[in-house]
Order: C-alpha cells, then structure tokens, then sequence
C-alpha cells in the first residue's frame, strides 16, 4: 500500500511538473495553394519546423493544398483554419474592404511576416505570334480561377495595358496549376501565373513539345502608382533555359506573406513566429524562390497589422522597437 501511495504521488508531481506545452498539444491548420506552386511546400516547411520541436511549445501544424489568397483569408475570417499564405495585394484588399472584400473590411485579419517575392508571369505559345504584352488583342489567353489572386493580378495588368478584359480577348477561368498543360494542347495561347521561380508549372509549360516563352510585363507606371504592394521584378533566365526568350524576363510583382486572425491565441502566433525565423536556413534551403528571405524582408509587405504574438517576438529578436 505505502508503494502504492509513493508511486501515485510520484506521478501526481510529474504530472505537475510537466511543461504546459506537453500537456496541451495544439493544432493548428496552414492554407497553401496548388501543389506545384511555392505556397504548399512553403507551408509544408513551415508545418514540419513546427512539427519537429513539438515537445517545446505544444503546436502541431497541418497543410491544406487550397485555392490560394482569397480561399485562405475567407477560411482564416470563419475560423475554418488558423494560418494561411496569401499575396501581399489580397492582404491589402481584404483589411482595406476592397474588390471580392468591397465595403466588407477583414479587421480581424493580422499579418505575421513575409515571405518569397512573386511575380506576374505571362507565358505564351510560339504558336500564338505573341511577342510583347501588345500582341494579346483576340486572343486566348487564361487569367485564372475567379477569386484567386492570380485573376486579379492579370485583370490589373492587363487594364494598365489598356485592355478590355471582357472584350479585347477570350478570358479563360481556369486554374493556374492547369494551365501549362492547356498550353502545350494547343487550348490556349497563352496564361498568367503569379508566382514565385523557379516554378514546376513554368518550367512545364516552356520545355514541352510546344516552344514557349516568357513575356516582359512593362510600362506600368500606371499600376506602380496606383498600387502600393506592386514593384518591378525580373526572372532569370536561367530558371527557364528552354523558353524561347533569349534574356531574363522583366515583370510587376509583390510578396507572398503569411496571416492569421486576431483571434488566434498570442502564444500559439509567438511559438510559430519564432520557431520559423530560428530556422531560416532550413526553410530557405527548401525552394530557390525562398533564398532570397532575410528576417529584415519578413517584416515588409504588409498591410494589416500585425499580430501581438509576431510582434512580441520581432520586438525581443530586436527587428522591431
């Protein structure tokens, strides 16, 4: 009986003695995007940091492959999932009530940092004759699904162009991830894809039996001013050898950033914010998109405001005062 007693106790105090993290695991759900994309490995290396020091805050993450921005806001906004990876235009669009968001501001939506830099992507077929941003009046040409920001990004350069989207070419609707093979089946002349390079989509839809190439997305002084989250970027060359282009391709792109809802608990952002920005390495060694990420670029992009528990850490890390 005393060995009885002795060995309850024992296990009371352990139990007391536990860290809380230990008792009380948390999960917590992660929106990408398509699977060929940056946004669901991004993620995925995100879910398994996370994962791998489980022991030390209690969190275990899960990945969903989704329809990217608009999806992951909405769902975080309903509480359907907790984090999600959108473009830094959607965030803007969603806090500020503007386009799928007009006269319906998220308040509720909260940045926790930045990601990899995206571009707005035009690929056309040899086939098309399409050789600048000129060359798109009748033609086929997939902008993306309706309420993706791919759509969105293409609607606001193709405008700037001084396009008609509804008039001056066939629109297609499909997704970006299907677009590549709709490329070389000879369905389309040509798509856009937001996204971060190098990309297994891009890199499919220029090294098929269909020639392909990369066209420059210039001129857009109009977008530039008008929109704070766009800036020009380029895409080397090298990341598409087979295109048809024969130098890096100059394009309007912004962040992809990471949010979350005000509701979600401070800890819970605090434990993910730091653990990521610990092991930078370790997510930047996952994707060439990713290099280019330093803890200084994570805090820039964004449009809402960040969450108390990212701040708590950007402000011990000595990245914000």
């Amino acid at each position: 009986m005393k060995l009885f007693k002795l060995l309850m106790t024992a296990a009371l105090l352990t139990g007391l003695a536990m860290p809380a993290a230990a008792q009380k695991k948390q999960f917590v759900t992660i929106g990408t995007g398509g699977i060929t994309g940056v946004y669901y490995p991004t993620g995925g290396a995100i879910a398994r940091i996370l994962t791998k020091n489980e022991k030390k805050h209690g969190i275990r993450a899960t990945v969903q492959a989704t329809g990217a921005s608009v999806f992951n806001i909405n769902a975080i906004m309903k509480g359907d999932m907790d984090f999600g990876i959108t473009q830094s235009d959607r965030q803007y669009q969603a806090y500020n009530g503007l386009d799928e968001w007009e006269g319906k501001p998220q308040k509720d939506l909260r940045a926790v940092f930045s990601l990899a830099p995206e571009a707005i992507t035009l690929v056309v077929s040899e086939e098309s004759g399409i050789k600048t941003l000129a060359d798109l009046k009748g033609k086929v040409i997939n902008i993306g699904n309706p309420g993706s920001g791919n759509r969105q990004n293409a609607i606001d350069i193709l405008e700037a162009a001084g396009y008609n989207v509804e008039k001056d070419l066939k629109a297609e609707g499909a997704k970006a991830a299907d677009a590549p093979k709709m490329l070389q089946d000879s369905r389309i002349d040509g798509f856009f894809y937001t996204v971060g390079h190098p990309n297994g989509a891009i890199k499919e839809a220029t090294a098929g039996m269909h020639k392909a190439r990369l066209i420059d997305v210039v001129n857009m002084e109009k977008v530039l001013a008008k929109f704070p989250y766009y800036s020009m970027v380029t895409i080397p060359k090298s990341f598409y050898p087979e295109a048809l282009n024969p130098n890096d391709t100059k394009t309007v792109g912004m962040l992809a950033t990471f949010v979350t809802s005000s509701k979600t608990p401070d800890d819970v952002v605090y434990n993910l914010t730091k653990e990521v920005f610990e092991n930078l390495d370790e997510l930047k060694s996952l994707h060439p998109a990713l290099a280019v990420i330093t803890k200084e670029s994570m805090l820039q992009g964004n449009s809402a405001p960040f969450h108390p528990g990212a701040e708590k850490y950007f402000k011990e890390a000595g990245l914000m005062k």
